[in-house]
């Protein structure tokens, strides 16, 4: 166990999380686990409602009154998180592990300037003076490729573009300075020119400051060029993992194969190499079925 802290920064042992609805308890990770070792970036990929977001949520420990983890194991740097008080898990957020979210709008206040939320959110973790404060917030700024600064710190989110805003959650999950990055969804609601240069950003902050990542996309491709090891979940499971290159290359899953088979080739005319949908539906959330769902 000792070895395997010392290599693995984040593990999920048989993660089970459940959600309470209307219509009675519904599972929405059954048995997952992965490992993420010290410095790497590891790719959660699946369609939508597969269960991605849902395994950050409960590393976060942020799944709300309905969720709850049922049974499995949580462990960071060697310590089970499910195990930690509420008050231990406020510790740790954002100063070991941070979380960026798919609608970075959503994530920011829109009555309070940018500057007043970074400087927030900097104190919150490190006691510093206001100066101070400021000269750090207005470096991470920079460090995440945003220009004039001073008049983003003054702005209020809706004065920002997407793209903009994206940079600006990033930096606010790094001013903690965590070693562990979730990235859920990062580049979902930009066009395709800003999505490549917050991809571009996400590998920057790898070589620079050396943070671990769990990314979590239905982007075949982005997640090709920034991990080097994926998890493909599919109804709540994990259906195949491995080394990128090996899974996306050699897919030994019919549902991985029926995601690669989808994606868009360039210059191919949708006549002679229409995309190949899969057929049917992912099988619904309850009852549980026995052996592998996609097979259902």
């Amino acid at each position: 166990m000792e070895a395997m802290a010392s290599t693995h920064l984040l593990t999920l042992d048989g993660l089970h999380v459940t959600y309470h609805t209307p219509a009675g308890e519904v599972t929405a990770v059954h048995d997952v686990s992965l490992s993420l070792p010290r410095g790497a970036c590891v790719g959660l990929v699946g369609e939508s409602g597969c269960g991605k977001t849902t395994v950050a949520l409960a590393i976060m420990r942020y799944l709300g009154q309905h969720g709850r983890v049922r049974r499995g194991h949580i462990r960071f740097q060697g310590q089970d998180l499910l195990q930690l008080s509420p008050r231990q898990m406020r510790q740790l957020r954002g100063a070991q592990i941070a979380m960026v979210y798919q609608e970075p709008g959503a994530a920011l206040n829109p009555s309070l300037t940018i500057g007043t939320q970074l400087r927030e959110v900097l104190r919150a973790h490190q006691p510093r003076t206001r100066d101070e404060a400021a000269r750090r917030v207005a470096q991470m700024l920079r460090d995440v490729r945003l220009v004039d600064v001073d008049r983003i710190l003054a702005a209020y989110p809706h004065q920002l573009s997407g793209g903009q805003q994206q940079r600006i959650v990033i930096a606010m999950a790094l001013l903690g300075q965590p070693s562990l990055l979730l990235l859920d969804e990062p580049t979902t609601a930009l066009d395709t020119t800003i999505a490549a240069g917050i991809t571009s950003l996400i590998q920057e902050i790898r070589r620079r400051f050396g943070t671990s990542m769990l990314y979590i996309s239905h982007d075949l491709g982005r997640v090709m060029e920034v991990c080097e090891r994926v998890y493909v979940m599919y109804a709540g499971r994990v259906v195949e993992s491995g080394p990128t290159r090996l899974v996306f290359g050699s897919p030994r899953h019919p549902y991985t194969r029926g995601l690669l088979q989808a994606l868009p080739h360039p210059g191919a005319h949708k006549h002679t190499q229409p995309l190949r949908a899969m057929p049917g539906q992912p099988p619904g959330l309850t009852p549980q079925l026995p052996g592998c769902a996609f097979a259902a």
